[in-house]
């Protein structure tokens, strides 16, 4: 199989679909591998490294897509990029497809294969792929909060953890799933005072038990997640459904009342947001302010520590590329439920059921297509 490799284009996004190493895993298995020029230079690899390892080096993102059965990103493709792409051609990268309708319809039109990586499963309930860029953005939303709450940025004026005889701030993490897992686990190192909402008792006495009581576990309510937003210095949204549009938890309403400089970092905006007042920022101009509440809502958090997050990727993604590649898309999918679960868009059909419901559009069973 040819597997193409594109630079990223969106905003200030540095990572990439393949290092090195994983291209070489690849060229062992006899498939051939294209790489735009310049892909890795963001985290250090030169088109001299993937050369070295067996790649071939292509001028432009066209001939790539042009001539590559398989597509390996890491953010979604951008307009430009969904224009390339072709019938029966792989797509193999985050989607995020839910609150995005554009995209959603173009990727239909392409007629292409698109698989999500934040929608593979595994047999543990969890979301693999999903879940190393889950880690990253988690405590990454802790360092990101602890700027927002400077005072050059509009915030309060707090130090997270304060210092001897002035309190801590209070950080309200609404999610205890891999988001709110890392959030918590930044945000007591730093030693704020912080509270976990989430609405899964089992997840809740898992965190009890990290934390030693160290972060305080609250079963999440409308009650709770209101009198617990009204308190706090900082809320980090790390809410999900997988493939689905975040649920808008925190409302308008919320954000008026909550002190002001107070600050919220949306984790789950690339879902669409926890928040009504959310709505996407880049890391160029990653913030905005609402209500006297500073709003950071960076869609591509991870790519801020590129080499870190591309690395985290590429050692999940890569067994699910090399089986694309071996097997071809019709005998990985059918052969791993699993894989299956994280094909969204097939020959101009919905395959994820979130997602066709997010956008009121028929939902075709992928099984029905081969």
């Amino acid at each position: 199989m040819i597997i193409g490799v594109p630079k990223e284009i969106k905003n200030h996004e540095y990572r990439v679909g393949m290092v090195p190493a994983s291209v070489r895993e690849l060229i062992q298995r006899g498939h051939q591998v294209l790489i735009e020029t310049k892909a890795g230079n963001g985290i250090g690899f030169s088109d001299e490294d993937y050369q070295n390892v067996g790649a071939d080096i292509i001028d432009t993102a066209a001939e790539v897509f042009a001539k590559a059965d398989m597509i390996v990103k890491v953010k979604e493709p951008q307009a430009v990029e969904r224009a390339m792409l072709r019938k029966d051609q792989i797509l193999f990268t985050y989607l995020h497809l839910a609150p995005d309708l554009p995209q959603t319809q173009e990727l239909v039109d392409s007629g292409a294969v698109c698989i999500a990586y934040e929608t593979v499963t595994d047999n543990r309930g969890g979301l693999p792929l999903l879940a190393p860029m889950s880690e990253v953005a988690g405590r990454m939303s802790i360092q990101a909060g602890a700027q927002a709450l400077e005072k050059s940025r509009g915030g309060r004026g707090m130090l997270l953890g304060g210092v001897p005889g002035v309190e801590p701030a209070k950080v309200v993490i609404i999610g205890g799933g891999m988001v709110g897992r890392n959030a918590a686990q930044m945000a007591v190192g730093m030693g704020a005072d912080v509270t976990i909402l989430d609405r899964n008792i089992d997840v809740l006495r898992a965190l009890n038990v990290q934390f030693n009581n160290t972060a305080k576990a609250v079963y999440s309510t409308a009650d709770a997640i209101e009198k617990h937003v009204l308190e706090a210095d900082l809320v980090i949204g790390g809410v999900l459904i997988p493939g689905a549009a975040a649920p808008k938890l925190i409302t308008r309403e919320h954000i008026a009342n909550m002190k002001p400089g107070a600050a919220i970092v949306d984790v789950a905006i690339d879902q669409g947001g926890c928040a009504e007042t959310s709505k996407a920022t880049t890391h160029q101009d990653p913030t905005y302010i609402v209500d006297e509440v500073v709003h950071y809502c960076v869609a591509n958090m991870p790519g801020a520590v590129a080499r870190t997050s591309t690395f985290a990727l590429n050692n999940v993604t890569l067994p699910y590329i090399i089986r694309l590649a071996d097997q071809g898309y019709k005998t990985a999918l059918k052969s791993d439920a699993h894989l299956m679960n994280g094909l969204n868009v097939m020959h101009g059909h919905i395959t994820c059921k979130e997602v066709a419901e997010a956008h009121e559009m028929a939902f075709v069973d992928p099984n029905s297509l081969f």
